[in-house]
């Protein structure tokens, strides 16, 4: 008994398979689809393009590639001069750049360079350093006509801002000799006397910047207007460096200068994959979330300052912070069901009503292993109809034969034992119609004769 019951509990569960199997194979077709569609897995690997050497856009971005390098993606880093040449390579498909900084105010002037770029936000003010040789203050930018002032290579933002700051002071460019070394090499030539300034603009993180602060003999050009140049220029804003903040113990700088700012911004291509704005926004949020020369702690990252459109999902973290997900779950696993669950919830909705349908396919499955020999059971009355005399004891003994071949193969049907009253009832209505073709045969004079005394069921 107990090796019958293991069968039929193994032959249940093989029908309860095969009938919950397509609707399983839907299901699952559809979370295939569905994963497809929303692509919850980023990319292993994003090129992110940076500055110059010695830069604070290259500092940051060694920081960036730290950061996301804990979470499994790879940042491949890549030099460049300036912010015009980051905006470049991102509306240039081929240059395979994903995201870069950008300074603000770098598309103020063309729509059209903004097309299929977003902004995951500003992250830190950048402000203008005008770096002189010699002990006399300069005060006003007309002060520097007919000095010869590094503005660094075409490629940064620095030599399109700087000629807007001559143009509103009516200086023409040809008035200050401009050049176009890069930031290193060009502090080189202005510690040697070579050149007569420099115009830098970066977070003072910068080495560079760090050290011409406290170098003798090199003066930083204050902004007394600083304040009319950001109505002048709206994505421009006004700070102030404060007295000592360089070196306290040498009271360096010796006052406060007040300086004009634009804002340093992280700019992707408008494909970038969501959950790499999001690990990026996130990522900005632990790098530039502190306290600064010019800022308030928490004032950075942010969604103000950038002319370019912000991406949704890093506008919805400036608005509400990291998601559920993200403050209790791994990255990967964060990612997934942020990204998923409106299709999980969506999936769970059809799969219910699918799993109504399971059991009576079931029930039908299992049924039908039975009740498709009732058919063959009807065919044998039906031959027994209306039988020409002359044929009739060769008919009535085929179909005895033929029920004995169908009793032989219902008694091997195997079925759970919840509905073993449908064997046993197939069994009863074969010895049924045995028992009527052998009245019949009786009736008719045939080899029945004596079995059976009286029709079965009043025949």
């Amino acid at each position: 008994m107990p090796k019958i019951f293991s069968s039929f509990t193994r032959f249940s569960l093989r029908d309860l398979i095969v009938t919950a199997g397509p609707v399983t194979l839907l299901v699952v077709g559809l979370c295939i689809v569905a994963y497809r569609l929303v692509d919850p897995s980023p990319p292993k690997n994003v090129v992110m393009s940076t500055g110059q050497e010695n830069s604070a856009y290259e500092a940051f971005g060694k920081k960036y590639a730290a950061v996301l390098a804990q979470q499994g993606i790879h940042v491949d880093l890549r030099d460049s001069p300036g912010s015009q040449e980051n905006l470049q390579r991102l509306r240039n498909p081929e240059s395979g750049v994903d995201i870069a900084f950008v300074q603000s105010g770098s598309t103020e002037q063309a729509e059209a360079e903004r097309q299929g770029l977003v902004s995951l936000g500003s992250l830190f003010t950048e402000p203008v350093w005008i770096f002189i040789r010699g002990k006399k203050p300069v005060t006003e930018l007309g002060q520097l006509r007919g000095l010869k002032i590094n503005v660094g290579p075409d490629g940064t933002g620095v030599p399109q801002l700087f000629k807007s700051l001559l143009d509103v002071n009516n200086i023409e460019a040809a008035e200050v000799r401009l050049g176009t070394l890069e930031n290193t090499p060009a502090t080189v030539k202005l510690l040697a006397g070579r050149i007569d300034g420099v115009v830098f603009s970066s977070a003072p993180d910068a080495p560079l910047i760090q050290m011409l602060l406290q170098t003798p003999g090199i003066q930083l050009v204050d902004f007394p207007q600083a304040e009319a140049y950001t109505r002048r220029f709206p994505f421009l804003s006004h700070v102030v460096l404060p007295r000592g903040i360089a070196d306290l113990g040498k009271n360096l700088p010796a006052r406060n200068y007040h300086l004009i700012a634009p804002t340093a911004t992280l700019v992707a291509r408008e494909d970038l994959h969501p959950a790499l704005v999001d690990l990026f926004v996130r990522a900005a949020a632990g790098i530039h979330g502190g306290a600064g020369w010019f800022n308030a702690q928490r004032a950075f990252p942010t969604a103000s300052y950038t002319e370019i459109p912000v991406a949704r999902d890093a506008e919805r973290y400036y608005k509400s912070g990291p998601t559920f997900f993200d403050r209790y779950l791994p990255f990967w696993l964060a990612n997934f069901f942020s990204r998923m669950w409106v299709v999980i919830i969506a999936l769970g909705a059809l799969a219910l009503p699918l799993s109504r349908i399971v059991p009576p396919l079931y029930v039908w499955k299992v049924r039908s292993r039975v009740y498709r020999w009732y058919g063959k059971l009807r065919a044998v009355e039906q031959a027994i109809e209306g039988v020409p005399a002359e044929q009739r004891a060769e008919v009535y003994q085929a179909q005895l034969q033929r029920l004995g071949e169908i009793e032989e193969k219902a008694n091997h049907i195997s079925i759970p034992l919840s509905y073993a009253e449908e064997l046993y009832g197939l069994r009863s209505h074969i010895n049924f119609v045995r028992k009527r073709i052998m009245w019949l045969m009786q009736e008719h004079g045939g080899n029945g004769a004596g079995l059976i005394q009286e029709p079965p069921g009043g025949a």
